[in-house]
């Protein structure tokens, strides 16, 4: 006899249907003791193992999480998020698969569900306008996002603290004695940014300091160092401090502070926001706002294995912090 390699064969060995020997392999208990053992090792005799895949099918789950994003290249921190994620998926037994994005179209997303290739979504709201979250939300596909919660506790999330890590990145700055502060955020529309200036604000309120509107600039973030530098050109030359809302914008600005013939931290002092790998060893090393970007992936795979076991919908928070460095 050749050797079995589905469950039929091991069906037809044991004189059982097909179901018994896949709810004995599974350990249920809605097999009796003698059966499922002498099903078992019947298995083990002819070293049968059953196909994972065709095992989560029959039970209507695919364990694969599609990851989103649209942009065309994940910068630094977004790669730490990832390999959060995929570390702790692991550890849940599931596996991470990275899509392009189509949030235009939620019917693509549900097409996935549907069809049994994912079980649901990982978001980054950097990648996502309004428009387009509401419409994955419309759609009814299990996800999580990234960056921003919902007012309405409509989806699940994972968010750093943009709040707090916009206070301290202004509040340090005004601490230092810098008065004529600028902040180069991303769109206006990604509620993160719109946290971070909300704490830029409350910074200057709580130092007794009036704000410039003059200086608040908003860019996309795509291609981010040239677009901070070309922000920070479009300030007024008395600019004595910067905060940045991502460490690839604080390179940018200080790479246009050089350009402009001035000094980092002596003219213009900078903060970033992130603090990836390479915020230790720019030149000079880059004050910054921590956001651990690894325990934020994992977050986001539990957050939404969760949501997919017990249909819980959680917003998390990670804290921020501010590291101190020679650029501020």
């Amino acid at each position: 006899m050749s050797r079995p390699t589905t469950i039929a064969d091991i069906a037809r060995i044991a004189g059982v249907s097909k179901s018994t020997v896949s709810r004995a392999l599974n350990d249920s208990p809605l097999i009796g003791v003698e059966t499922r053992e002498r099903i078992q090792a019947i298995a083990e005799e002819h070293d049968f193992q059953m196909n994972a895949t065709a095992q989560r099918l029959s039970r209507g789950q695919s364990h694969v999480v599609g990851l989103i994003s649209k942009a065309p290249h994940l910068d630094m921190f977004m790669l730490e998020i990832m390999g959060g994620i995929s570390a702790g998926l692991h550890e849940l037994g599931y596996e991470l698969l990275v899509l392009p994005g189509r949030l235009d179209d939620p019917a693509w997303s549900r097409g996935y569900v549907d069809s049994g290739r994912a079980d649901g979504f990982i978001l980054l709201s950097a990648s996502c306008t309004p428009k387009e979250i509401a419409g994955i939300v419309e759609s009814g596909v299990p996800f999580v996002l990234w960056g921003a919660s919902s007012p309405k506790n409509q989806f699940s999330s994972v968010t750093g603290d943009s709040l707090t890590g916009g206070r301290l990145a202004t509040a340090h700055l005004l601490e230092l004695g810098r008065r004529r502060l600028a902040f180069i955020g991303g769109p206006t529309w990604a509620r993160e940014i719109g946290e971070r200036l909300e704490g830029f604000d409350e910074a200057h309120r709580l130092a007794g300091v009036e704000p410039d509107p003059a200086l608040i600039v908003h860019t996309d973030w795509p291609d981010a160092e040239a677009v901070a530098a070309r922000a920070f050109e479009t300030l007024p030359d008395d600019v004595d401090g910067v905060v940045a809302n991502s460490d690839r914008f604080a390179i940018g600005v200080i790479e246009a502070v050089r350009a402009a013939g001035k000094r980092v931290p002596e003219d213009v002092a900078v903060v970033g926001y992130d603090d990836t790998a390479i915020a230790a060893f720019t030149n000079p090393p880059l004050t910054t706002i921590r956001q651990d970007g690894p325990l934020a992936g994992r977050l986001l795979a539990r957050t939404l294995v969760q949501q997919l076991e017990t249909g819980a919908v959680t917003s998390v928070s990670i804290p921020a912090e501010l590291v101190v460095r020679e650029s501020a």
